[in-house]
C-alpha cells in the first residue's frame, strides 16, 4: 500500500483484484465500507480486462480523455472482488495521466485501487507534505511526484442503459463530456443509494468548520478566515485569507483548493467562510468539494 501522485490528488494505491489489499486501505483512511474505490490502469487496452461491458459512449469518452481525470462506471468482471466494489456489480476505472502513476501500474502488473490518500472526509492531499501523518504510519511508503496538476478528483460517469449520467463533477468539465456524447443527465435526487466513489453528501472538509458566503453562519470578523475568488476585494480584520485565483480562472481555482483549505486550516480561525465559483466549466467541480465540506 503506497501514496502515489496522479494529476488530480495522491492517491493510497494497492492491488485491486485482492481483497486483503482492499481492506488495508479502507482501515487506513477509516473509510466506510459502502463508498467504493477506483480502480486504475495504465492503459486502455487494460478496460476490457476489468470492465466485462463498454458502452459505445464510454468508449469514446475514454477515447477522447484517457489518460486523464475521467472516470467511468461500468460493469465490472469478477476479477475485481466486492470490497473493491463495495458489492456493486458495477467497477469505477481510469486510466490517469501523471507517468509515475502508470510507472507504479506498470510496475505492479494489475490493476490498483487508489483513492485519494487523506483520511476519510478530509481535505486531499495535492503534495506529498500534505500526506497526514497518522494514516501513513499505516502505509507502506511514497512517491514523491511533485505538487498535482489538477488539483481536485476526477470527474465520474456512469452508464446506466447505456445514457451517461454525472456522478461526480470533477477535473474535466461537463462540457468536455457533452461535446463528445452529447447531453448527461444528472443522478435522481431522491435516490440516496451510492453508486460511485466520491458520493457522500459530507466530505474533503478542513478541520476548522467551512461554510458558504451567504450562509447564516458564515458569520465574518476577526474570528473567520475568508476564501475568496477572483476580482474580490481583499477582506477587512480576520483571521486569515487567500484567493484561489485574483484572475478568476476556474482551472487555477481547482489547482489551488485543497492547498489554500489547509492553510486557513492553520490559522485558527473559528470558521473559514468560502466564496462559490461560477457554476460551470472546472467552477462545477470546485463548487462541489466546498457544499461537500460545508455539509454539516
Amino acid at each position: 500500500m503506497v501514496a502515489i501522485p496522479t494529476e488530480t490528488v495522491y492517491g493510497l494505491a494497492a492491488r485491486a483484484d485482492l481483497a486483503e489489499s482492499v481492506l488495508k486501505i479502507f482501515r487506513a483512511k477509516g473509510r466506510p465500507a459502502n463508498d467504493p474505490l477506483i480502480v486504475h490502469i495504465a492503459d486502455i487496452g487494460e478496460l476490457d480486462g476489468v470492465a466485462s461491458e463498454v458502452p459505445p459512449g464510454a468508449k469514446a469518452l475514454a477515447e477522447a480523455f484517457w489518460p486523464g481525470p475521467l472516470t467511468l462506471v461500468l460493469p465490472k468482471r469478477p476479477c475485481i472482488p466486492p470490497e473493491t466494489t463495495s458489492g456493486l456489480e458495477t467497477v469505477a476505472v481510469r486510466m490517469p495521466s501523471h507517468p509515475v502513476a502508470r510507472a507504479v501500474i506498470r510496475a505492479a502488473g494489475v490493476p490498483l485501487a487508489a483513492p485519494s490518500a487523506n483520511p476519510f472526509g478530509r481535505t486531499s492531499p495535492t503534495c506529498v507534505a500534505h500526506l497526514d501523518p497518522g494514516m501513513m504510519a499505516q502505509v507502506d511508503g511514497y512517491v514523491d511526484g511533485g505538487p498535482c496538476e489538477v488539483g481536485v478528483e476526477s470527474t465520474i460517469v456512469g452508464f446506466f442503459g447505456g445514457r451517461p449520467v454525472l456522478l461526480r463533477p470533477g477535473g474535466l468539465a461537463l462540457e468536455e463530456i457533452e461535446s463528445v456524447v452529447g447531453r448527461v443527465g444528472l443522478p435522481e435526487k431522491k435516490n440516496a443509494k451510492i453508486v460511485a466513489p466520491g458520493q457522500m453528501p459530507s466530505h474533503y472538509a478542513p478541520r476548522t468548520p467551512l461554510r458558504l458566503k451567504g450562509d447564516p453562519e458564515a458569520v465574518e470578523g476577526p474570528e473567520a478566515a475568508r476564501l475568496l475568488f477572483g476580482g474580490a476585494a481583499a477582506p477587512g480584520e480576520c483571521a486569515g485569507w487567500r484567493n484561489l485565483s485574483p484572475a478568476g480562472d476556474p482551472a487555477e481555482a481547482a489547482r489551488n483548493l485543497y492547498r489554500m483549505m489547509r492553510e486557513l486550516d492553520a490559522v485558527g480561525a473559528r470558521v473559514i467562510v468560502a466564496d462559490l465559483l461560477p457554476d460551470e466549466g472546472l467552477g462545477r467541480a470546485v463548487n462541489d468539494r466546498l457544499r461537500r465540506a460545508a455539509a454539516h
